[in-house]
Formats: structure tokens, sequence, C-alpha cells
């Protein structure tokens, strides 16, 4: 790059701007909406936004480029710093909202250009210029939202031309441009929610959008006028029929905490249960995105529709870790063993050693790997055997109170075994993969998320769980890659509802959180880490250390709550 284009972008200088009430605060505690941010949701929203600056006077054609793709920072009026690098005509027509490239950095992007900025006369070189850029994408995000993966070299092509003295950009690709550092701070992770097969539980769908204003209008348009991520498809269903639209691209939010969504004139003809689960399937939305409101009201042709909420299935509160030690088991709280009553007893009882141990949400059973291997349910005064084939990987419970049992070297014999013993073969399970390393069932028990080998690569999977009409699993979606793993895992579990933590080997143990649908991050585990835990946030996971020592965050540190612990047990979808 020349000097001159490095002095121009220079000047296009990232200021912070206070970010302009959004959605960053909780639902209050009355009304019909849950209050607070969604467990498992997204840290508070930055209180900065960064700023772009608009084009330099007399700007070479690289420096131009340079400048119009920086200004994806800044996505305030759709945006419209952008805009002013283009000629009048591609403002018009250049749609940002189609996508987005994730880069490694914006230092690291080339300019190449057929005028050299350093040199540009305007009698001598002509009107016209040609600018490339390559850069190397680590991620993408489509025009819904959806995030995944994409490493890759890439390049846009511009066309610069000289206008009123000016070069401004008059072909550009659509979409932008954004490195990944900034990206979390230009875009946030909103939780799309959908209904399960069973209409009783919802289950999340991330997508990212801009943060601004009107993240409540891109929500809503989002969720009525469009579909589940395709991998998740199988397992959910929406309540807004597809004839019923916006009939107004705002979603006005009035003194009282009032979330207005005209509808076309198909809702009139709707029953009233309809119109309830698309109530509820909005408000949880919004309430999962931070939005403030205290309801949503549909109105056609500015009239309201009655729309009453339907009852959700809530996931039970955490109420502490559940560990074995010497002589208990149970919840514990501060240094006090609270027993689970039908299960404490029975775990107790077994003489072998315990490997592992996972406990129903509403306490009364506990899927266990013993000693030697195998696989049995506790509960009610009862051992069972549930598979005893060799190699299995730990079991993982389901609301629907099954077992998901599988042998590390053969993926495809995943089996759901209910608590009278009978196995359910689960089809499609990971086609390509040739090994899998640990399976964790959502609380919503919708979808379920392993760590699988294929083609010689480690990935953390997720798919959705296709059931029959009596709640027994059949079949898995197809495999959503979510994160390559450099090492093994010692553990999977799932914070919140939108995240998995994993305890990954290596030569130090390292603790990764993410976002299923988005980006991870990576923090030292304690040391001699052994097993974790999940819970309804990420700020509870829990770490078992070698000496059983028992770790949780303190702030952004690791701080030892109890001792003596010999299985950190798990709790059903986390």
């Amino acid at each position: 790059m020349t000097s001159r284009a490095r002095r121009a972008l220079g000047a296009v200088m990232v200021t912070a701007a206070l970010l302009v009430v959004t959605a960053c605060t909780g639902l209050p505690t009355t009304g019909d909406v849950q209050s607070g941010l969604a467990l498992g949701a997204s840290p508070e929203d930055p209180d900065f936004l960064p700023l772009a600056s608009g084009p330099i006077e007399g700007a070479g054609p690289s420096a131009i480029v340079e400048g119009f793709m920086e200004a994806a920072i800044t996505p305030a009026d759709n945006w419209d710093t952008a805009r002013k690098f283009l000629t009048p005509e591609m403002a018009a027509s250049w749609r940002p909202n189609t996508g987005v490239s994730i880069d490694v950095s914006a230092d690291s992007r080339s300019f190449t250009s057929s005028i050299d900025d350093e040199t540009d006369d305007e009698a001598a070189d002509g009107e016209t210029a040609d600018v490339r850029v390559q850069f190397e994408q680590v991620a993408s995000v489509d025009g819904t939202g959806a995030f995944s993966q994409a490493v890759s070299a890439s390049n846009s092509a511009f066309v610069v031309t000289r206008t009123d003295g000016q070069w401004r950009i008059s072909e550009a690709p659509d979409g932008i441009v954004i490195d990944e550092s900034r990206f979390p701070r230009v875009y946030g992770d909103y939780a799309l929610q959908y209904y399960d097969q069973t209409w009783e539980r919802l289950v999340p769908d991330v997508r990212w959008f801009p943060r601004r204003v009107t993240i409540a209008t891109t929500i809503t348009q989002s969720l009525i006028g469009g579909a589940p991520s395709p991998w998740l498809d199988p397992a959910v269903q929406s309540a807004f029929p597809p004839d019923v639209q916006m009939a107004r691209d705002a979603v006005p939010i009035d003194a009282d905490q009032v979330a207005d969504v005209a509808l076309n004139r198909e809702a009139l003809s709707l029953d009233a249960t309809t119109l309830a689960r698309m109530r509820t399937q909005l408000q949880e939305t919004l309430a999962a995105a931070g939005v403030q409101i205290n309801q949503v009201r549909f109105t056609v042709d500015g009239r309201a529709l009655e729309a009453g909420v339907v009852e959700i299935v809530d996931v039970p509160s955490d109420g502490g870790g559940i560990v074995l030690k010497e002589g208990a088991f149970g919840t514990v709280v501060g240094n006090q063993i609270t027993p689970i009553p039908g299960v404490s007893e029975e775990i107790l009882g077994i003489t072998q050693p315990i490997l592992a141990i996972d406990v129903a949400g509403d306490d009364s059973h506990a899927a266990m790997q013993l000693g030697n291997g195998h696989v049995y349910i506790a509960g009610d005064g009862r051992v069972d055997e549930l598979d005893p084939r060799s190699f299995l990987v730990r079991p993982s419970l389901d609301p629907y109170d099954y077992t998901w049992s599988v042998p590390s070297n053969a993926p495809s014999a995943l089996l759901a075994i209910g608590d009278d013993v009978v196995s359910h073969p689960i089809a499609d399970a990971w086609p390509e993969a040739s090994e899998v390393s640990a399976i964790r069932v959502s609380a919503d028990g919708a979808r379920v998320a392993a760590v699988v080998m294929v083609g010689g690569q480690r990935w953390v999977v997720v798919s959705a769980v296709v059931r029959d009409d009596s709640g027994i699993p059949t079949r898995l979606g197809e495999t959503e890659r979510v994160a390559q793993l450099d090492a093994p895992v010692a553990g999977l579990v799932w914070l919140g509802s939108d995240r998995v933590g994993l305890l990954v080997d290596g030569e130090d143990r390292t603790v990764l959180t993410q976002i299923v649908g988005g980006s991870g991050t990576t923090e030292s585990a304690p040391s001699g880490a052994v097993s974790i835990a999940g819970s309804r946030s990420a700020a509870g996971i829990r770490v078992l250390g070698a000496e059983g020592a028992v770790y949780a965050r303190s702030g952004s540190a690791w701080s030892e709550f109890t001792d003596g612990v010999i299985v950190l047990a798990t709790r059903a979808g986390r």
C-alpha cells in the first residue's frame, strides 16, 4: 500500500460513540415476558461502538476502497458512512445486508490498483481505476444472519470512477468485510426462538445482526419472514404461518414498552392457539435479545388482535453442583451435601468405581458409567444395566428420560435407551464420522452436540433430534460443524441454551466456550482439570481437578468451592 493511501486511511479515524439505547437491559418482572437476558446469551453489549469517517478529499482509488471497507464498522443508518464512498448510482443499489466476510485483520488486506495513489494525475491517468483487494477470510455470515467458519484466501474487485474531481466507487460487491476483532463489537448474536415438535419447548437458533437501535425490527422481520437454519429445521417449527407477514417494516415500542407488530390481513383468520403461540414465540425471542418491552401486541389495519400466551416448559434451576464424595452424593452448597431422594442411596450402594453420573432434570434418576465401561441407570430403588457394549462414551440423559449411549469407535451405533431398558437405534448418526468421543443432548431435547473425527479432523458438531409422536428419538438431522479442535476433549457440556463448553486436552488444559452458530473463547483451565459440568449460564461452569477439588468461576479467575470430590456429576441438558 502506498504512503498516500496509508495517510488517507489514517484520516479515517475510528472514534468511540456512546451506544444508543438498543436492547442490553433486561425486561421488567411484570407482564407476560420473562425478565432479563436469556440465560446463556451473550455478555452485556459493549458501551461503545466504533465509528468510521467518510472519504478524505483528494484520496486515490486504493484509499477510497480501503476507507469504504473500513466503514463496515459503522452500520448506522443502513451503512450511510460507507455509501459516501460510492457514486450516487452505486450507493442506491449496494446491498450491505447480503452477507459478511470476516477476515483476520484489516491490516492484512492487500490493495492493488491500476492507478497508483502516489502518482495519480487527473490529466494523465484517466477517469476509471480497477482495485483488487485480497484478504484472509476466517468466517462468514449469510443474508439470514447465520454464521459459519470459512477459512480461505478471498478477494474482491472494485471499479473506482472520478466524479467531480473525486474518486468514488462505481462497482462494488454486495455485503461487507470486517475483521474478526471488531466483528463482535459491531454485530451481536441474537437467538431466534422456535418451538420443538411438541409445541412445549423453545429452541434457540443463533443469528448475527448489526447492533443498532432498530434491532427489535430486525429480529421480528427475521422471525416472521424467515425460517430455521437448515440443520435445525427437522426438529423445530414456527407458529407463524407462511402467509402471515409484517404489514409495516418497523416495530415501534411505545411509552408503556409495548412492541406494536402490524400484520397483514391473513392474520385475521388465525385461531386463538396459533395467535398465542405466535405472541409467545416473538416475546421470548425479543426477551432473549434483551429488548426492553412488557409485551408484544399484534395489529391488523391498526386494530389490535386478541392474543394470549402459552406455557413453555422451563429448564429447572441449577440448585448447586452435584458431587460424589466418600459416603455422600447429592447437591452441594457450601460444605453441605443434600441427598437426592431415590438416587443418592442407590449410587452410594454401588461397589464398582463410578466414572460419570448424569442426573435427570427432575432428580428422579441418574445415568451412570461404571468402572467396567458399561452404562447403567439408578433410581426408585433399582440399578439397571442399559448398555453393556465396549468403548462407550459418557452417557447423556435427555428431557424425555432416554439415556443416549454410543461406542467411541462406532458413531453410527447410537442408541437411546428408555428407563424401561428398551433400546432404540437412532438413524443417520454422524455418517461421515470415524470416531465420537463425547455426546451431550440439550435441555430442550431437540439438539445433540458431539465431538467427532471426520477425515482425520476433530470437530464439535450439532445435529437436530427428530422424534416420533411418543417422544422417542428416531434419527439425527444433518451434521452441522461448529468448531474445529486441535486436541482431544475431556468433557462436553451445555452452557445455557445456545453455547457448549469443552474441557480441551493439550499441553495445558483449556476451557472452550463455543456459541452454537458463532465464535468461541478459550481460557486456561484450573491446574490438573479432569472433568467439567455445565449450568444454565457460562458463568456457572464447574471443573474438577485431579486432587478432588471443584472450581467455579469467580470473576475472571477460578476459585475452589469444595474438595474431596470423587465424581463431578452433570445434570441432563447441561
